[in-house]
């Protein structure tokens, strides 16, 4: 390593091309899977155990497997890593423990051999024992995935010289270069009382104080596009995580400090929370994005650190982009206060809501076709036929959806508050059994706008608040919809029941809200409906099978209504989920007047007609026979 800082220090500060346009951080989650350089900080609760003797394995492990993933993807990582004390105490420790004669040992209980060791196992010390075990191990972990890795340590004092910031960087990036992984930490055995945070030029910097700072530190030299803080913690929380109303952040702006109260700092590190937000803030301040999580117990898919880079909802992410209007979880709570007003309302105030949105649908034609047809010229190019004509919205569709919502509120007079059960238990007690709104539902349908009024109508007969979540395909048109529906609401005051997501949110991550949500209703493919049902946490899953479109004519049928019923069931709107697929026949029907006609419509709508094999068997004889 020596050879390498010293061959290194003609290089210029900055000597390798960047991995992407650096300067400005990640404004949204969903853009963390393009980060090519990431940083990942291991909080000393992380690393070591409960006992805070000792390193976590298992946790260590998963850590390591990740990251090499990761590395093995083709990006660049690093790991600001605590540990060495920890590892250097077990081993003073069992040094101590060796030390003692035959008689202190049986006479000692482990409680007084602590009591002992805590003035004799300075810190530094603990830090110089523990350096060379706790790198032995990384190397081990490490080489179980074909990667190298290589320990840097260092501090502050590095990075106050400007030559020894030079060779520091220039080490680091040809380290990467070779795809090896850096395993950086603080020279705890040697390291002096922090400067003030500037450096000789009077440049307003971090000082390293901890391996929070000094991760922050080192990603913005290096311009990393990410840095993962790990600690024992969920992330950044409005109060102390210990106190009840305390609530996760789930994107810090650095505008909002005042709003946060910090607590005590963790019960192994240096540095507590507001070390951390400090140092994420800095560096964010130098073109990298943040994200503070829990690296003990990650509750999502037990990959924290894939996780998070794969965009998901974890911890605390700190972007520079003030969040516009609500968060989703703010919506689930505007729903659910909403829904109750609604469901407080009379039937014949409920239904009347429905009548106005169905009136707004036919009076507000021209804005709603005008809004999808952006919609429709933006996914001109990446949508197929089937899925254009699922999103594309007309003057008869929109007419056929109003006379479908003056149809729900017609027969929603009774849906709320019905007694569906009465049952005497003794005199004067009675047991009923009454229709109820069930709470807050979260309907997720793809590119079919017309989806949001029919769902909107039939939550507001039943009372419940609502919170939509449709293809970002249909975006236009389910902005305005969803105006006109809250419009709608507003003639009783009840505009915040029905809410459309509008963020970035991931479907896995709204299934995960198990405290706002009651009731999660997933309307698409068969596909979409099995990966709700494997993402939601402890909510409820209304899916459907996938069922037949088959449409049966028998020889007592309607002649009448035949041709039209099977016109009506393919040729109308050949695009919905339930378009007839497979017409069935009845044999005796074969070679009929009906049969010829039926036949001759479908042609005449240019249909392609696949016949069964019974079919093709009759044909044959029939060939055969002339």
């Amino acid at each position: 390593l020596n050879e390498s800082l010293r061959c290194w220090s003609n290089i210029p500060f900055i000597t390798m091309p960047l991995s992407r346009t650096h300067g400005k951080s990640f404004a949204h989650r969903s853009e963390l899977r393009h980060a090519k350089r990431i940083v990942v900080k291991l909080g000393s609760a992380v690393v070591t155990r409960g006992d805070e003797c000792g390193l976590a394995l298992g946790r260590l492990a998963s850590i390591v497997e990740q990251v090499s993933m990761l590395q093995n993807q083709g990006r660049e990582m690093m790991i600001v890593t605590s540990g060495a004390v920890a590892f250097g105490k077990q081993r003073l420790r069992h040094e101590i423990l060796l030390s003692q004669s035959v008689r202190q040992a049986l006479h000692s209980g482990q409680n007084q051999l602590k009591d002992m060791a805590i003035p004799v196992l300075e810190a530094r010390a603990c830090a110089a024992a523990g350096q060379s075990g706790l790198m032995a191990l990384y190397e081990a972990m490490f080489t179980q995935y074909s990667i190298c890795a290589a320990q840097i340590l260092v501090t502050n004092l590095d990075f106050h010289d400007e030559q020894k910031r030079r060779n520091l960087n220039g080490t680091l990036h040809e380290l990467l270069r070779m795809n090896i992984v850096p395993i950086i930490n603080t020279n705890d055995a040697v390291v002096p009382p922090p400067e003030p945070n500037s450096d000789l030029q009077g440049v307003n910097v971090i000082s390293v104080k901890d391996n929070d700072s000094l991760a922050a530190r080192l990603a913005v030299e290096m311009k990393t596009d990410l840095l993962i803080v790990l600690s024992d913690v969920e992330g950044l929380f409005d109060s102390p995580p210990g106190s009840d109303d305390a609530k996760l952040i789930d994107i810090f702006y650095p505008g909002d400090q005042q709003s946060v109260t910090f607590g005590t700092k963790s019960r192994v590190g240096m540095g507590g929370m507001e070390a951390k937000v400090k140092a994420a803030l800095w560096a964010l301040q130098g073109g990298t994005s943040v994200v503070i999580a829990n690296g003990t117990y990650p509750k999502i898919s037990g990959h924290v650190i894939t996780d998070i880079v794969e965009g998901k909802k974890v911890g605390t992410f700190f972007s520079e982009v003030k969040p516009a209007g609500p968060t989703v979880e703010q919506q689930g709570e505007m729903a659910r206060a909403g829904g109750r007003a609604l469901a407080a309302l009379q039937p014949e105030q409920r239904a009347e809501i429905i009548y106005h949105l169905a009136d707004l649908l036919t009076d507000q034609r021209e804005e709603i076709l005008s809004a999808n047809k952006k919609d429709l010229e933006e996914a001109e190019r990446r949508l197929a036929l089937p899925l254009m004509k699922r999103l594309s919205l007309s003057t008869s569709k929109l007419n056929s959806l109003a006379i479908g919502l003056r149809q729900i509120a017609a027969s929603s007079q009774e849906s709320v508050g019905r007694v569906i059960r009465r049952t005497r238990i003794a005199k004067d007690l009675e047991l009923e059994q009454v229709t109820v709104p069930i709470g807050v539902l979260l309907v997720i349908f793809e590119s079919r706008p017309d989806c949001l009024p029919q769902v909107s109508a039939l939550a507001i007969a039943s009372g419940n608040g609502l919170l939509l979540k449709g293809g970002k395909e249909a975006a236009h048109s389910n902005q305005i919809l969803h105006h006109l529906t809250q419009e709608a609401l507003s003639i009783h005051g009840v505009k915040d029941a029905v809410q459309l997501v509008n963020t970035r949110e991931e479907v896995e991550d709204l299934c995960h809200l198990d405290k706002l949500i009651d009731l999660i209703i997933p309307r698409g493919s068969s596909q979409l409906v099995r990966d709700i049902q494997k993402a939601a946490k402890g909510i409820p899953v209304m899916g459907h099978s996938e069922g037949i479109c088959h449409v049966y004519v028998d020889t007592e049928a309607s002649v009448e209504k035949v041709t039209r019923i099977v016109r009506d069931s393919k040729c109308e709107y050949p695009a919905a989920c339930n378009a007839l697929e497979t017409l069935l026949i009845h044999r005796d029907l074969l070679r009929t007047p009906l049969f010829d006609q039926i036949i001759d419509m479908l042609r005449v709508e240019q249909k392609s007609l696949w016949t069964g094999a019974f079919l093709k068997c009759c044909s044959l004889q029939r060939h055969a026979g002339h």
